[in-house]
């Protein structure tokens, strides 16, 4: 098994990646040019099914990459600069341009991790570090202004463009290009993580597909069943597009067995929330989707049916998935996924909550949705909101965690409308994350 190693940077910086990787039997090494960092939407955009781990020239183009969404962080990495990088590039500077420089201008770089080797060297230094993404023109304007004020002598950056942009206006300008070191041991990472990925994309993913609408409960008839079977040919398809099996559970209810790696392929292409349109136009039927990963069908099917528990408590179409730790995720509307982790609760509380005819998914999703928000107190007209119900049901709600003693009043809320104010609760079962 061979790691598909995706390399973006220019042209000189994969050179530099190529040579390192020449140690590394197990990686398939992939090289994406550019000329300039923008280039690297369209690079990921078109390739990322063929690479299982991506290394960046820098953080410029890496925190660009995780910053518009291209990848998650733990799908990639670049090599940090370091004092030897950033020594060798000043000393072929001052051999070119035949002079010891007194000041210069450096970017991205920390000031507390450039150490200027050589005692007899006595040099003001203009750093501008960053962390993240930083648009260009802001570290361009950096080095500009130090220059026309004549401040410093030379620029010296760790990005291509402002490399070349600074050259083109005549200023003194040399990059810094990583350490061949550095590069080998963020290569190692890099394929240490790339086999774990292999592995977790092995996982077995069921998918469960679930109708609900007003005409479907109690009342089976032959227009639903004709309906049935226009989404029926939707599942098929769709389970022979991500190579899985397609398993009828009752009525109304479906199973798709597959791998984790074929669904989160899937899910970057935006398919599963495509499957939920095209049932709406064709079917004419509502579904709700309960995503399950495990190391075992058992888990992975336990995983599911928790995760549908989870859809059913949004009351709106939607897709939730819940991973082999327990972590939810929900993806719904035009909103960013919202994570949170699945409550372990004991016994006595699982008694609580059934007493209080509440399930511990509703439960799970207030913590989070208070998690997100950082609030510890609502009002009823609040929690309908987090929700997505009636004000009516989320007093309901907040009357039966306060009967069990997981939530209480703890004042009111002073609107100055007529009627009686509404009435704050305190949460009581928030755990410090």
């Amino acid at each position: 098994m061979k790691i598909r190693l995706g390399v973006i940077g220019p042209y000189d910086s994969i050179e530099i990646v190529k040579k390192a990787v020449m140690e590394f039997d197990e990686i398939t090494l992939l090289p994406f040019p550019y000329e300039e960092m923008e280039e690297t939407e369209k690079i990921i955009l078109e390739n990322r099914r063929f690479v299982d781990q991506w290394f960046f020239s820098g953080q410029a183009p890496y925190y660009y990459a995780v910053t518009n969404d291209l990848i998650r962080e733990e799908e990639g990495s670049f090599a940090p600069l370091n004092s030897n990088s950033i020594y060798k590039t000043l000393l072929e500077a001052q051999l070119q341009e035949k002079k010891v420089f007194k000041s210069i201008s450096l970017d991205t770089v920390q000031e507390t991790e450039v150490e200027i080797k050589g005692s007899n060297m006595s040099m003001e230094l203009h750093t501008f570090p960053y962390s993240g993404y930083l648009p260009i023109q802001d570290i361009i304007d950096f080095h500009l202004k130090l220059y026309r004020e004549g401040k410093v002598e030379v620029a010296v950056t760790c990005v291509k463009t402002v490399y070349n942009t600074l050259k083109e206006l005549g200023i003194p300008c040399y990059r810094v290009a990583p350490d061949i070191i550095a590069v080998r041991l963020i290569i190692q990472y890099l394929k240490q993580r790339g086999v774990s990925q292999w592995y977790r994309k092995a996982q077995i993913a069921i998918l469960g597909v679930e109708i609900f609408q007003s005409d479907w409960e109690g009342q089976y008839s032959y227009k639903i069943k004709y309906q049935e079977l226009e989404l029926k040919k939707l599942l098929l398809n769709y389970s022979e597009r991500i190579n899985g099996s397609f398993v009828e559970i009752g009525d109304g209810r479906y199973f798709i067995y597959t791998t984790r790696g074929e669904v989160e392929l899937q899910l970057n292409e935006d398919s599963l929330f495509k499957l939920i349109e095209r049932t709406d136009l064709q079917s004419k039927l509502h579904i709700r989707i309960g995503l399950g990963y495990g190391a075992t069908s058992l888990e992975a099917e336990q995983n599911a049916r928790l995760a549908t528990q989870y859809a059913r408590a949004k009351k709106e179409q939607s897709i939730v998935i819940m991973d082999e730790n327990k972590k939810v995720t929900e993806y719904g509307g035009d909103e960013k996924p919202l994570s949170y982790k699945n409550r372990m609760l004991s016994e006595e509380w699982n008694e609580m909550l059934r007493e209080a005819t509440i399930s511990p998914a509703t439960v799970d999703r207030i913590q989070s949705m208070a998690l997100h928000y950082k609030k510890t107190q609502l009002t009823s007209k609040e929690l309908a909101l987090w929700l997505n119900s009636t004000e009516r049901n989320a007093r309901r709600i907040l009357t039966e965690l306060e009967s069990v003693e997981l939530a209480k009043v703890v004042g009111e809320e002073q609107s100055g409308q007529r009627g009686r104010p509404r009435k704050v609760y305190e949460l009581q079962f928030m755990e410090d994350e």
